[in-house]
């Protein structure tokens, strides 16, 4: 897992105009998108999500759902994203067999370990920088992801206001990904700027 992992804004629908944003993220080379919707149940979401797998499928990308895991299994999502202080990942690996499971790790590299060592396939810091998405969020320092990577196997994806003039820092610090949402859907051009941040990454993606 290494590239632009976008997240959804608050979306329910998969409406024409939502799916086009959404697959314009990709065709400017997300690798990874996830489903972030805190408001809608589980049966409101089953219809975008699937409709998600599928446009993901159709590039390649993996597509993770936020927190909600019994819709992750019952839609087969690539995978679930789960919260420091969320229910036991060796309980989430024994239900999601074979899912990708990441876990946020916000600023603490011990337990982003302990994390992988119970079967974490990514851990995930941040807030980095001032998020429109999560205004009250610490900011972690940046060289958080430096001494993440001297300790820890599995990818390490950042994540809080990143913008592509700042996540330079960010991959010269090591870091397998960047997690963008207001960057991102808050651009003109999709396309474009996805591509802009997939060239950070080089062609080692």
């Amino acid at each position: 897992m290494r590239g632009l992992y976008v997240i959804t804004p608050e979306i329910s629908k998969a409406d024409h105009q939502t799916m086009d944003m959404l697959e314009s993220a990709l065709i400017g080379g997300a690798k990874i998108l996830q489903l972030r919707n805190k408001k809608s149940t589980d049966n409101e979401l089953f219809d975008l999500a699937s409709s998600i797998k599928e446009l993901c499928k159709k590039y390649d990308c993996k597509f993770i759902i936020d927190d909600r895991v019994a819709l992750a299994k019952r839609v087969k999502s690539d995978g679930v994203h789960i919260g420091k202080f969320d229910v036991k990942l060796k309980d989430i690996r024994e239900e999601l067999k074979g899912f990708i499971i990441g876990v946020s790790c916000y600023g603490d590299v011990t337990y982003a370990k302990n994390m992988e060592t119970q079967g974490a396939d990514y851990v995930a810091f941040g807030s980095f920088f001032h998020s429109p998405t999560k205004p009250e969020s610490n900011i972690v320092p940046i060289d958080t992801i430096s001494k993440a990577k001297e300790t820890i196997t599995v990818p390490v994806c950042a994540i809080g206001g990143i913008t592509l003039e700042n996540a330079p820092l960010l991959i010269n610090q090591g870091v397998d990904m960047v997690s963008v949402i207001s960057d991102i859907w808050q651009n003109q051009d999709i396309i474009k700027r996805a591509k802009d941040y997939t060239k950070l990454f080089g062609d080692n993606i």
